[in-house]
């Protein structure tokens, strides 16, 4: 008999709950607050809208320097009859390493039963297998250090929206550039604009995140890489991650739905020697009034 979508995520529930009992401090198991009710309130009104897909994260220590590796979950709505979506990051892998790892992760996963919950296992095989990785990583951050004038590379993305109001997306967009240390702006409004700067490994995780589940009407528009010998740091245009709301006609009823003001908007370019950038998000050329 077929499994029902109501089914698997019952069985995703009772995972949650071992799961939580398996980690109980705090930070060690971090979820949406309304993961579970939503998918609770499906269960109880089948009829509904499927709740979105319940996604959370493992913090792990792993060997004995206890070496943060966090594994990142995010679970389809026929989960376990379909494959999870798994991936390992820590600071402590260069992205190499990091995606041999992940690589060696789903091919175990694929190896096991279907049907079968699997998040557990997943999280013993990462704290089972990423030694290895780890010790590889170290080795290869002595062999660089070791050249004469190792290069790092600063990335940046300007990344456009038709719209950015929401405050819990807001949230995890600031939330997130703060963890990957990425500094930038977010402009809220109408069209809204994002730009993160940093290490590309961390770019990329950060774009990663934000697109997560689907959100609609959302492009990199630009991507810069600048190479440098000494610290990125350096080549930074912004100092940290801004919140920026340039604001036209002021508010438009209940649903806040306001236009940003461009002129404003290519100032704040201008003065962080991004003025070419406004043709790039908005294909015309940015021309500030005469006042």
């Amino acid at each position: 008999m077929a499994v029902t979508v109501k089914e698997c995520l019952e069985l995703q529930l009772l995972e949650v709950e071992m799961l939580l009992s398996m980690f109980p401090k705090r930070g060690e198991f971090s979820l949406d607050a309304d993961a579970v009710p939503s998918i609770q309130r499906y269960l109880r009104n089948a009829d509904g809208a499927l709740p979105p897909q319940l996604e959370y994260r493992i913090a792990l220590d792993v060997g004995e320097a206890k070496v943060k590796v966090e594994l990142q979950v995010l679970l389809p709505h026929m989960y376990p009859q379909v494959a999870p979506q798994l991936f390992a990051r820590s600071d402590a892998l260069h992205r190499q390493q990091q995606l041999q790892l992940n690589t060696h992760l789903a091919s175990h996963i694929s190896s096991l039963d279907s049907g079968d919950l699997c998040v557990c296992e997943a999280v013993q095989w990462v704290k089972d297998n990423t030694l290895p990785f780890l010790e590889n990583s170290k080795a290869s951050s002595e062999c660089a250090s070791k050249e004469v004038g190792v290069k790092e590379m600063l990335h940046r993305m300007w990344i456009y929206s038709h719209h950015i109001y929401r405050q819990e997306l807001r949230k995890k967009i600031f939330d997130c550039a703060k963890k990957l240390n990425l500094t930038g702006f977010c402009l809220t409004g109408k069209p809204g604009v994002i730009c993160v700067e940093g290490l590309r490994e961390n770019c990329d995780e950060f774009w990663r995140v934000i697109r997560y589940p689907n959100w609609k009407h959302i492009s990199c528009k630009h991507v810069e890489n600048i190479e440098t010998e000494g610290s990125i740091d350096n080549l930074r245009l912004f100092h940290s991650f801004e919140d920026l709301q340039f604001q036209a006609h002021g508010d438009y009823g209940l649903r806040n739905d306001y236009h940003m003001d461009l002129g404003q908007f290519l100032e704040f370019l201008k003065q962080h020697q991004s003025g070419h950038i406004f043709q790039i998000l908005f294909g015309v050329e940015g021309k500030l009034s005469d006042n």
